[in-house]
């Protein structure tokens, strides 16, 4: 009993000492070697004195002791950090002896040293870090962290660590001996939407006994449980908006190439994997010859990936396709065949294996909405994407003078032939812009997932769905069955799993396309082909 209480008081000293510290102090070799070896006792007495004095070389320094790249050999130590080898105080580089050993630590000494570089974190002058800290603060409440937590919120100005570290002093106050500041302190808490919130009140509800400070706990579960629901929820939302962008992304081109042309392009898959692979090898040029400018890479990269895909797609359209045109079983194998070519070809260019394209710093990150709600950027600007693709498309349909003429060859071919428009140009146009807009969604894909040879082979199925389902040629229909899919699709998932999610949308769309052929919306005008 004695050796636990002298123990606790000793966390407590080490915890208290921060609020008792006055002008910081660098780290000394003796507080570096006491902490490093001798007793257990002896050590975490040294680790308070420094953590009281600490500043940005202690916090280094334990640091460097928890992911065990400290070593020793008599009263010098050294840390090695890639591949370099320095000296914990000056930060001079040193060479390592061969008999160095390694730094011992116990599970005691690991949980004192995880309390103390929490506790340094959370006067850090960078708020992630402090809002790390505050949050491990609260995963792991101890009656001995209060006078470090209220020095900390005296001082803090940032809103969003203040609530963590409120929330925090409440946890505390979850095993008070009054009633009265228990049921405060779950009261408090009931408006966190945290998980690790939801755990300390759960495991407070197994040791009440009190009834009303049990039906204020309860009360506080619901009530915190109903915010992860909503956060649940709304990511769900998000998930499937994403998804759904991305098929609008990939079905766009087809839209037009299928409905302009009926042609069923099964190579469309690996238009857009050619997107992807010229967004990584934009990425390796800038990498090589402008590494100032890496950030900005993907600006090159989605005219790079439009204009190869479009090239490639001209190319399929004059040199086999246009001789194709009225026979979509042989347009269908030829398209087939196309596709086995082109990824045969990006195997023997690039390898079989994947290939890495980094994200750029702006596009890293997620923006927080909720305790357990972080929406990536990358999939953020992506559906942003999407939607100024479409912009563009529907612009480029309804004001431009190649849209009037793609909309003329689209509802009557023979008339618009006889009032003058070069039907055969119009389909290379419209190839060409399909096969660019899928690559552009290669270079979007490139973004949230691996860059390899079977890219195209995972949305292919997916966009024929999407434009069957939305009615063949329709920008409308393709982005409502875009979206509607992706919403499903990630609803379903939930309930189902993956696989008997996709069953299940596949037989919803076999029966509306058995109860409504045209899709969602149909073909507007006379056309000589119906």
């Amino acid at each position: 009993m004695r050796r636990w209480i002298k123990r606790w008081a000793q966390r407590a000293a080490l915890l208290s000492a921060l609020t008792l510290a006055g002008a910081a102090q660098a780290l000394t070799v003796e507080q570096a070697l006491a902490i490093a070896s001798g007793e257990t006792d002896t050590r975490i007495e040294a680790l308070g004195q420094a953590v009281a004095e600490g500043d940005d070389k202690t916090a280094a320094y334990l640091q460097a002791l928890t992911d065990e790249v400290v070593k020793i050999k008599g009263a010098h130590l050294y840390v090695l950090r890639e591949d370099k080898v320095s000296d914990p105080v000056t930060g001079q580089t040193l060479s390592l002896p061969d008999d160095a050993e390694d730094v011992m630590l116990n599970n005691r000494l690991r949980g004192e040293l995880d309390t103390a570089l929490a506790a340094l974190r959370l006067f850090s002058t960078d708020v992630a870090d402090r809002l790390q800290s505050a949050q491990a603060l609260l995963k792991e409440p101890q009656a001995a962290q209060r006078p470090l937590i209220e020095k900390a919120l005296a001082m803090e100005n940032n809103t969003h660590v203040r609530s963590t570290l409120v929330q925090a002093l409440a946890a505390l106050d979850l095993s008070a001996s009054e009633p009265a500041q228990r049921t405060q302190a779950a009261q408090a808490l009931a408006g966190s939407a945290q998980p690790e919130v939801l755990l300390l009140l759960n495991q407070r509800l197994a040791l009440e006994d009190d009834a009303s400070v049990k039906a204020t706990l309860k009360a506080a579960i619901a009530q915190v449980q109903r915010g992860l629901n909503l956060g649940e929820n709304l990511a769900t939302l998000f998930t499937g908006i994403s998804l759904g962008s991305i098929l609008l992304l990939v079905a766009l081109g087809l839209a037009i190439t299928y409905g302009l042309m009926g042609v069923i392009n099964m190579a469309h898959g690996e238009l857009m994997m050619i997107g992807a692979y010229a967004t990584y090898v934009v990425q390796v040029a800038f990498r090589h010859y402008l590494p100032g400018a890496f950030d900005y890479y993907l600006l090159a990269a989605l005219p790079a990936a439009f204009i190869t895909s479009a090239l490639v797609g001209a190319l399929m359209e004059r040199s086999i396709l246009k001789h194709l045109y009225g026979r979509p079983l042989e347009t269908l194998l030829a398209t087939w065949g196309i596709s086995l070519i082109l990824m045969q070809t990006v195997r023997s260019l690039f390898g079989a294996q994947n290939v890495g394209v980094e994200n750029p710093s702006w596009m890293s990150g997620a923006i927080e909405v909720l305790p357990n709600l972080q929406l990536p950027w990358n999939r953020v600007l992506i559906i942003g994407f999407a939607a100024a693709v479409l912009l563009g498309m529907a612009l480029l349909i309804a004001k431009t003078r190649l849209g009037l003429f793609v909309r003329g060859v689209t509802q009557n071919r023979p008339m618009a032939s006889c009032m003058g428009i070069n039907t055969a140009r119009i389909d290379t146009y419209a190839f060409a812009l399909g096969s660019g807009i899928a690559g552009l969604a290669g270079c979007a894909l490139s973004q949230i997932g691996n860059v390899g040879p079977d890219l195209g082979q995972s949305y292919i199925v997916d966009s024929f769905m999407v434009v069957v389902l939305g009615g063949v040629g329709q920008l409308a229909g393709t982005v409502y069955a875009a979206l509607g899919l992706g919403l499903v699709n990630k609803l379903l998932e939930g309930w189902t799993g993956a696989v008997l999610a996709k069953i299940a949308v596949l037989v919803f769309i076999i029966v509306f396309i058995q109860k409504r052929p045209q899709g969602i919306f149909a073909m507007k005008g006379r056309s000589a082909e119906a």
